[in-house]
């Protein structure tokens, strides 16, 4: 009988620790929600930038999954705070990441060129599956990277993206011209990567060529 009481208290521990590691991989920190709660979801956030060092350490670091779930209130007062930011007048840009303003999670707004009325979009959790061989000469700029902006040859026509939805659909699209642009530009912040990283890609395969 205590050997079964054990067994059962052994699988309990581990079913916890187990449940306990999932939570910390897509929670926010202790530090992210003193961040994303330090203001109501219409205030915008400061855009970290590569001119700062801390905000430029930061900006190179891989974001983590996030759980969809719109009964969270930390993340839907984010989601909308992430909004303001990036239609705020100091930065309106076509598109912001999570990680731009200190938050690694894998959240991403894109301004939908592509559609009627061209409307903005949250994604969470946004992959790239396929790229397409033929690419596109586009002019980039980044609110992380602020007075500057650079034409790039390498960026894909076509994209086939997977991301989750706030309410926990899973989807997949294809996105194609500049707007698959903007989705490439994002992700790669979640990634860790800058635009000026695929430009200095090119220098270097130009010198080598």
């Amino acid at each position: 009988m205590k050997k079964i009481i054990f067994f059962a208290f052994s699988m309990f521990l581990i079913a916890s620790c187990s449940g306990t590691k999932y939570l910390k991989t897509d929670a926010f920190s202790s530090e992210e929600k003193k961040l994303i709660m330090n203001a109501d979801s219409l205030e915008p956030m400061r855009v970290y930038k590569i001119t700062n060092t801390s905000d430029s350490l930061l900006l190179r670091k891989k974001s983590a999954h996030i759980k969809p779930n719109p009964d969270d209130i930390i993340l839907q007062n984010f989601v909308k705070r992430l909004y303001a930011t990036v239609r705020d007048s100091m930065s309106m840009g076509v598109g912001i990441a999570a990680p731009q303003v200190g938050i690694l999670k894998n959240i991403i707004w894109v301004q939908r060129l592509d559609k009627e009325n061209l409307p903005f979009e949250v994604y969470l959790n946004p992959k790239i599956t396929k790229y397409s061989k033929e690419t596109q000469t586009v002019r980039e700029g980044c609110l992380s990277i602020p007075d500057r902006s650079e034409t790039l040859s390498s960026r894909s026509k076509e994209i086939l993206i997977e991301y989750d939805t706030m309410e926990g659909v899973h989807q997949s699209e294809t996105i194609e011209g500049f707007t698959s642009v903007i989705f490439q530009h994002e992700i790669d912040h979640l990634n860790g990567i800058l635009y000026l990283d695929h430009l200095q890609k090119e220098i270097n395969d130009a010198k080598t060529n």
